[in-house]
């Protein structure tokens, strides 16, 4: 279908590209400990993207027969009254694209009912007295292929599994909510399970307890989950959209030194075994990691095929569009590392770095991220799920506390990578102690 599309657009427009896509989805869900859903779904659809007199349009459409013929036309109409883009298509590469674990028997051939029964082992293990359990089970098998008119083609297949277990409890007028996940490409083993009970269960025993949150200027330990924070300003600041938009704080700094010399940022879709690996974007441009910061230097920023052509560079494979709608930047698999050495793995809450800590935080959750003016770094934020820290021990879970900084600054002076890194989604990463960190009462 993609070659018959780019046949027809041939001699019509200037050039097109072309993304085919075939998604089913299973999903099976238990709330209360119950089953409460279970079902598959699927859907295929075709988006084409032409240039037409430097002008650029899109059409797409989910029909089961699709009229090449119609599709160009759409998108040429489209390109009557869009954006004027100097837009080069990628040439076929001189090399084969670089193989990689993408696609899991296991995951695809797993029936409904062994997702189900996955599901059912989770709610018994985490059954608890006064404790509700929801536990969600989802898996998706999707097929691509990408192409354009100046030669360029690609396609694979992959495969993910998203399994999400969390514990409600609710004494008096305190609700407490931990929850964990597990994310790949492959089906999770009785390790990856048990792991993600563990984890659940570990912070639950810590938050039985309830004490006084502490007060001022403190060391906080960010654990995976509760670094969103952190994380959503870098992500937006390295988009090349917002570079282009002069808004990220980071547009030219390439090259200097912005953040502690131990951390380096990577996005990677080559990772393997992870549902957002590719061997190529949805742009026809094979993947290869990209190098965010690197001990501690601004390195690049991402980019689509059309950022990149508005800011004169070239795309670093990052595009990713659906049926309907123009290609954006998106990014695949974002790796942390730090230079602090190798330590044995850990699951205790902290991830090793609370030992020196006279007092402070550890925060697994934060309220509201996303809200304000994240491109400036600068958080506020009440606490979801945080822990106090008193003399090196874990001494209970503390509410009506909020915590406050400039993710700038604090990456700047890194107390020290924790030795629990693990996969939160499409993020690797382990805690981070972060000082300086604004601790206040509510």
């Amino acid at each position: 279908m993609i070659d018959r599309l780019l046949d027809a657009a041939r001699g019509k427009v200037d050039g097109a590209d072309a993304l085919w896509r075939r998604e089913e989805q299973t999903a099976v869900s238990f709330e209360s400990g119950r089953l409460k859903a279970a079902g598959i779904t699927e859907e295929a659809g075709l988006n084409l993207r032409v240039v037409a007199h430097g002008r650029m349009g899109v059409a797409g459409t989910t029909a089961a027969k699709p009229d090449p013929n119609e599709l160009v036309a759409r998108a040429g109409a489209s390109a009557e009254l869009g954006e004027l883009v100097e837009l080069a298509f990628p040439t076929p590469s001189p090399r084969s694209l670089t193989p990689i674990p993408t696609f899991f028997d296991r995951t695809a051939n797993a029936s409904l009912a062994e997702l189900i029964r996955m599901g059912r082992l989770l709610v018994e293990r985490l059954a608890r007295p006064d404790c509700q359990v929801n536990v969600s089970v989802q898996r998706e098998v999707a097929d691509t292929a990408v192409g354009n008119t100046a030669g360029a083609r690609g396609e694979y297949r992959a495969t993910g599994i998203g399994v999400t277990a969390e514990i409600t409890r609710i004494a008096g007028d305190d609700v407490l909510m931990i929850y964990d996940q597990y994310v790949g490409a492959d089906m999770p083993g009785d390790a990856d399970l048990e792991m993600l009970v563990r984890s659940i269960e570990t912070r639950l025993t810590a938050a039985l307890t309830i004490v006084t949150p502490p007060d001022g200027v403190l060391p906080v330990v960010f654990t995976p989950a509760g670094l969103a924070a952190v994380v959503l300003p870098l992500e937006q600041a390295f988009s090349g959209k917002t570079v282009l938009q002069g808004s990220s704080p980071l547009a030219g700094k390439v090259g200097e030194t912005m953040f502690d010399a131990r951390l380096s940022i990577f996005d990677d879709p080559l990772t393997p075994g992870r549902p957002s690996s590719r061997p190529i974007d949805d742009e026809c441009v094979p993947s290869r990691a990209t190098g965010l910061v690197e001990h501690g230097v601004v390195g690049q920023f991402v980019y689509d095929l059309e950022t990149a052509a508005r800011a004169k560079t070239q795309s670093t494979g990052n595009g990713r569009r659906g049926v309907f709608g123009k290609p954006q930047i998106r990014y695949t698999n974002v790796l942390f590392r730090g230079a602090d050495g190798v330590s044995p793995q850990t699951d205790a809450l902290g991830g090793g770095l609370i030992a020196d800590i006279d007092d402070g935080l550890i925060v697994d959750d934060l309220i509201g991220v996303g809200q304000g003016n994240v491109i400036s770094g600068a958080f506020s934020h009440p606490v979801g799920l945080a822990y106090r820290v008193q003399r090196g021990q874990v001494t209970g879970r503390v509410k009506d506390a909020a915590v406050a900084g400039n993710a700038y600054d604090l990456l700047k002076r890194i107390g020290g990578f924790g030795n629990d890194g693990r996969w939160l989604g499409a993020r690797w990463s382990p805690s981070l102690l972060l000082e300086g960190v604004s601790v206040a009462r509510r």
